[in-house]
């Protein structure tokens, strides 16, 4: 949670005509400033496959109850993407429609209320066939196949100009990453000492996987990597860049491999930081929505400051105002102090959430 709105941060007072993953014209410290936030979304919807696996069995709901709550939510998490997330990200009026990570997660939740009526055989093999296999349609589709392959697997703009749709986040293969999520639930419920190696292994042998592919650099992520002119470094970068939207096979390899390895190793943090840290974790809804908010009104304030102008950011670069410069120390400080308002706020909202269980409405904020 903390990491992502890290680059929140840097899409409101850090933007630039520089991709910040592209190794020929980014600086390291930017790339790894954008790429460290990659972890974030696959990390959020494994992991609230997990937490479906937890409810169910924590409130011992069959699959109907489970399968009713996971579709509720997702339509749910879908009409706040819309209402009122665009609204945090635009303020008023809306110029056009995001659709983000909440899209993907509701699609995903109400996708997952179907597939768990089958067997977790058959949800394995579904999930890693559309894991493994969807980067085939980057050979054999192109935009021209209209509206409906940009909703699953090409970021891109739909509907017309005076209301354009931008679909930030295609849906594939999200759903499949959130059944995943929900079958290794099954995992981390086994005692420590009987489930540290299977999710060491598993973690392992995606990173190795990545490798391998990556290495050979035939398929899993539309865009190779190649050797820089600008010297080894970026050559790593190169390695390390690849595609979000939609994630590649490479991606989902890079990022989970990665968090899985943490899991038995975090869990072993105690103390007064890691009790302040896991205050975000316990709203992480709520979290969501307010720092998107903090961010924004943040971001108006130093803008009209400065040059006397707001919203330029979510505009092309030749909007810019006179005098922007890319600074990385401004993204960092919005983010430490974005950071320091939620805290409390989010503190606030756990223990309300913690006296008051019985309270149905709580589950769905």
């Amino acid at each position: 949670m903390i990491i992502m709105a890290l680059d929140h941060a840097r899409v409101f007072v850090g933007v630039s005509t520089i991709n910040p993953v592209d190794p020929t014209q980014t600086s390291v410290a930017f790339f790894f400033t954008r790429w460290i936030t990659h972890f974030c979304a696959p990390v959020f919807v494994f992991l609230a496959g997990t937490s479906a696996f937890l409810y169910a069995r924590n409130t011992s709901c069959g699959v109907s109850r489970l399968s009713r709550f996971l579709i509720t939510r997702g339509l749910w998490i879908i009409l706040v993407e819309i209402l009122l997330l665009n609204l945090a990200v635009q303020f008023i009026p809306y110029k056009f429609l995001f659709l983000q990570v909440l899209w993907v997660i509701g699609w995903s939740m109400i996708i997952l209320g179907g597939l768990i009526y089958l067997p977790k055989s058959a949800i394995l093999a579904i999930s890693l066939v559309l894991i493994f296999g969807h980067n085939i349609l980057d050979y054999y589709f192109t935009e021209e196949n209209g509206w409906l392959y940009t909703l699953l697997h090409k970021q891109g703009v739909i509907g017309n100009n005076s209301f354009p749709i931008l679909v930030y986040y295609p849906l594939l293969p999200w759903p499949a990453v959130m059944a995943l999520g929900y079958l290794f639930g099954r995992v981390l419920i086994r005692p420590s000492p009987n489930r540290d190696w299977p999710i060491w292994t598993i973690g392992l042998s995606c990173v190795v996987l990545f490798l391998v592919l990556r290495g050979i650099n035939l398929y899993g992520d539309p865009a190779p990597w190649m050797v820089q002119e600008r010297g080894t470094a970026f050559t790593l970068l190169s390695f390390l860049n690849t595609s979000k939207y939609p994630p590649s096979l490479l991606f989902l390899l890079m990022t989970i491999g990665p968090s899985l390895l943490m899991i038995p190793w975090l869990e072993k943090w105690q103390g007064r930081k890691v009790a302040m840290i896991s205050v975000f974790g316990r709203v992480p809804f709520f979290f969501y929505l307010l720092h998107f908010v903090l961010i924004h009104i943040a971001a108006t304030i130093w803008s009209y400051w400065n040059f006397g102008v707001s919203e330029w950011w979510l505009g092309p670069a030749s909007g810019f105002p006179e005098g922007y410069q890319l600074n990385l120390y401004r993204i960092y400080f919005l983010w430490l102090g974005v950071m320091v308002l939620c805290y409390p706020l989010c503190r606030w909202y756990a223990n309300y959430k913690r006296k008051h269980k019985e309270q149905w409405w709580l589950s769905y904020l």
